[in-house]
Order: structure tokens, then sequence, then C-alpha cells
């Protein structure tokens, strides 16, 4: 089974709390681009293993995917005394690592929904659903289907705002952030001047990405990677009608409603920066 495994934005992240246990609470959009990684699953394995073109990301029980198809397969009753049926994942990454774009997440979310169809859909979406929040907060977004409101510590989804479509030009600066590392440097108390902005944002009837682009982790993942601010001025000059940096970063998107310019900017922010990887796709709405 070949599976194609998208990539995600953040149209705007503001962080909203932090709980007891440690982990942040967020409101954020998040939208689904056609950026993805491809993802092979063979049958009728002796044991379950997990394989990764790129050597950044872990293989076996360490990877995400892994650790998805074993829970599903427990789940249906493939694991046990009677019956053990395994799989073999093999995944072709695209989707940059370490860059906000939810590659591992979606990894997991496509083992899981590709499973389910394979076995005949034996899993409600609301089991689903409830498996992937167990295994990573992004995950259940990638199940969910389509632009999604995200509460929680990004778990708890609600539809989106109607969304206009546009082109998408992502720099990624080659340099991995770490989402614990971005979160330790946050200074939680500057965050709380929004809350005003997040009242008109949430009632607004449609988004506007040029008005309402906005990450309360920028700061906090520029001071780990400075590239993030050239990446962003870098797509302002080449005409992007709003940027923002993705999730925790390090990569950063321009919103683009103009297709030629889209294509023109994608042309040449590639010859900028031979470390940069530039990709131009679209929004998923």
């Amino acid at each position: 089974m070949k599976i194609f495994s998208p990539a995600k934005i953040n149209l705007f992240l503001y962080v909203t709390g932090k709980r007891p246990d440690g982990y942040h609470t967020v409101k954020t959009l998040m939208c689904g681009i056609g950026l993805s990684d491809r993802i092979l699953i063979s049958f009728g394995k002796e044991e379950t293993t997990c394989d990764c073109s790129h050597a950044g990301v872990p293989s076996g029980t360490a990877n995400i995917a892994h650790r998805a198809a074993e829970l599903f397969l427990t789940s249906i009753g493939k694991k046990g005394d009677d019956c053990r049926e395994s799989v073999a994942i093999s995944i072709e990454k695209r989707i940059p690592v370490g860059a906000g774009l939810g590659g591992g997440s979606s990894n997991a979310a496509s083992v899981l929904l590709g499973l389910n169809r394979h076995y005949g859909h034996p899993l409600s979406k609301e089991t689903l659903l409830s498996m992937g929040s167990s295994l990573g907060a992004d995950v259940s977004f990638f199940i969910y289907g389509g632009p999604a409101l995200a509460g929680g510590i990004g778990d708890i989804l609600e539809p989106a705002p109607p969304i206009r479509p546009f082109k998408v030009v992502i720099i990624y600066p080659g340099i991995a952030v770490s989402t614990e590392s971005v979160y330790r440097n946050l200074n939680f108390g500057l965050t709380n001047h929004e809350k005003e902005n997040r009242k008109i944002l949430f009632n607004e009837s449609t988004f506007d990405p040029v008005v309402h682009l906005h990450n309360d982790l920028e700061a906090a993942a520029m001071m780990l990677c400075p590239d993030i601010g050239s990446a962003k001025q870098a797509l302002l000059a080449a005409g992007a009608d709003g940027v923002l940096m993705s999730g925790s970063g390090s990569a950063v998107f321009g919103v683009f409603f103009d297709n030629l310019r889209a294509v023109a900017a994608k042309r040449s922010l590639s010859r900028r920066n031979v470390a940069w990887q530039v990709f131009l796709t679209d929004v998923t709405v």
C-alpha cells in the first residue's frame, strides 16, 4: 500500500496557558498543504519494522509511525497469542524534519488511516482520533481531515472558518529546531498581551491570511535560528502577501494570491541561499 502523508502549516498560533504537567495549551488554525512524504506499507511480516530515507529520523520502535502501526494492530486483535500480524513501513521523506510542518505526526496519522482502510474500516473516526491523541498532539489533525481550529495541546479540534485558497512558498532554512527548546525559550508573559486580539480573531467569520497571520512562538524560535527572520524578509521581498513561521519552526511560509508571482518567488528564492530548501505548493481547503 502506497500512501501520501501531507504536511501542514499553522495560519495562526497563540499560546493560551500552561498546564500543571508542563505542556502549553494553544489556540491554532491548521491547514494541510500539498507537500507530502510517501509511505509504503507491506503486509504479512513476522514483525513490525519501520525505516526512513532521512538519516535524522529514527527507525524501529522510536519512530512514531511504528508505534501507530503497533497500536492499531493490537486494537483490532492482530497482536496476541492467537494472532501475530505485522507490517513493514518505509518512509520516503520530502517534508523537512524539525520544520514545524508536522511530518512525523502526519506519518503516524497516515499509517492509522491506511491500515484502517486496508482492514475494511474496523475502527470509527472517533476511535482513530483518540488513538492519534495518545500518540502526539498534531496526529489527530491529520486524521480529522481539512482545516481545523485546535485547542488544548493541539488535540481538541473543531471546524475552521472559511479560508480563501492561495499558493504557499515555503522556506526551510536547513536548520532543525527543537519544539521543546522553543517552548523553553518562550516568554509566556509577552504572549498574554495578545488576549484582546484573540477574542476578535476567533470570532471572525472568514480567516484573512494577510491580516490574521500570527505565531507566539516566532520570537523564541528566532533566538535558536536567526535564519527564520531572514527567510521571512526574503519572502516579503519576493512579493508574498503575508509571511509566518509554521508551528515551532524553523520553516517559514509565504502566502501568495497571485499564482505567477508565487512561481517567480519560488524560482528566485531557490537561487538565493544554497542551504535553503524552497517549496511551492497549495493549501488544502
